[in-house]
């Protein structure tokens, strides 16, 4: 809610998504989820893809969508492995996760972060805070597409 609320999305409109772990790969965990959105990857398949140059990448790693320039091409929808850009039946244009860039400019963290009851989301800098030794870039089941290099890390439940 926090999501839709900041980005004032309609409710049928979600940038982050939960989904169960599958039980043939966990299968000693009862209850078992991870929470996806834009992994913001290092070379970004949506941002090769667009004709229009809709999306930059920011230096700080935040990819950015611009739906002024967005022609509704679904390139950028066809070529993400993740599943991140969602095409807007309304706007005919495709959207997704900011990281909420402008929160992080003012020293905030994104609203899902700040939101999530169970503190499962959290914002790190890959390149200078530690990065936990439970921590994966591809869990079982996600896409292994390392010439992306995704900008996600999940944390696994210690066994």
């Amino acid at each position: 809610m926090a999501c839709k609320s900041f980005n004032q999305l309609e409710p049928d409109r979600f940038w982050r998504y939960v989904y169960p772990l599958d039980k043939d790969i966990y299968p000693h965990e009862e209850r078992a989820f991870y929470s996806l959105a834009c992994n913001h990857c290092e070379h970004p398949a949506c941002v090769a893809a667009c004709p229009v140059e809709a999306y930059t990448k920011r230096e700080d790693g935040v990819v950015v969508h611009n739906p002024e320039r967005c022609i509704g091409c679904k390139n950028c929808i066809r070529n993400c492995p993740y599943g991140a850009p969602r095409f807007n039946e309304e706007t005919r244009k495709a959207e997704k996760c900011s990281m909420c860039y402008e929160r992080l400019d003012i020293g905030m963290n994104p609203a899902c972060v700040n939101a999530c009851p169970v503190g499962a989301l959290s914002i790190i800098d890959l390149d200078v805070d530690p990065v936990p030794d439970n921590a994966v870039q591809y869990p079982p089941g996600f896409p292994h597409m390392p010439q992306l290099n995704p900008g996600t890390r999940f944390i696994l439940a210690r066994q």
